[in-house]
């Protein structure tokens, strides 16, 4: 009977010894990683909390540093495309009377491009940031403050499937480009705009408040897109979960 017990703990013994071999570096690696951090953008329309991606640590930092600097609070979502995406960050907004085209302000610097396609696209809530043409900005170096939230619009199949022929026709990748089947049903169940994949960094997403986005995105605007009645980030702060 002695026996038979010592041979069982043994055994048990044997196979935790294992499971910890197995689990322990694993714990250990997602212990590493950091967490991603969240902003809330409070605006005069509700908020908007956003994830910022590790995987783009430049445009994360950068943008952590001018939330805490409060470089945003009091400018305008300036730019606002209904069924596209709504654009802020302009420091010029701040104090600009109605009427006034914005959307040239900046603060002397730009970010390299950190494009993480196709990892992330353009989905409905995806953070991201503005920049100038390709014509005089080939590198795709970002704006150091200004962003857009995509509201987007639902595609089908042979949307997805032209948004695919365009893409590669533009940036020539070495491997073409295809959708997975998670981004495709994403695209068709939740929306996006594929068509700036691969050209613009993605560093975020909206994980609450899309009815915030939503609300912003109907408003009405005049011919340069900037909304009749101010809409205003009122303050940034990083959160918790």
């Amino acid at each position: 009977m002695k026996n038979s017990m010592r041979k069982h703990w043994y055994l048990f013994s044997l196979v935790f010894c294992v499971m910890a071999l197995i689990v322990f570096p694993a714990t250990v690696e997602a212990a590493k990683k950091p967490k991603p951090k969240m902003v809330k953008i409070e605006t005069t329309m509700g908020d908007i909390k956003v994830m910022l991606y590790n995987e783009t640590p430049l445009h994360r930092d950068n943008f952590l540093k001018l939330v805490a600097q409060k470089f945003y609070n009091n400018t305008l979502f300036h730019r606002v495309i209904k069924n596209f995406m709504i654009q802020a960050g302009d420091p010029d907004s701040k104090t600009a009377p109605i009427g006034e085209r914005l959307g040239a302000g900046d603060v002397g610097y730009t970010i390299p491009a950190e494009i993480v396609f196709p990892k992330f696209c353009h989905k409905r809530g995806a953070l991201a940031t503005a920049r100038q043409a390709d014509e005089i900005n080939p590198e795709r170096a970002s704006s150091g403050c200004q962003f857009y939230i995509v509201e987007g619009k639902t595609l089908n199949d042979q949307e997805l499937d032209e948004a695919e022929e365009r893409l590669n026709r533009m940036l020539q990748p070495t491997e073409l480009i295809s959708y997975s089947d998670e981004q495709r049903l994403t695209y068709k169940m939740f929306g996006g705009a594929p068509h700036l994949d691969g050209q613009y960094t993605v560093f975020g997403e909206v994980v609450k408040g899309f009815d915030v986005l939503e609300k912003i995105a109907s408003v009405k605007t005049d011919l340069n897109a900037r909304p009749f009645e101010d809409v205003r980030i009122l303050s940034m702060k990083v959160v918790r979960r």
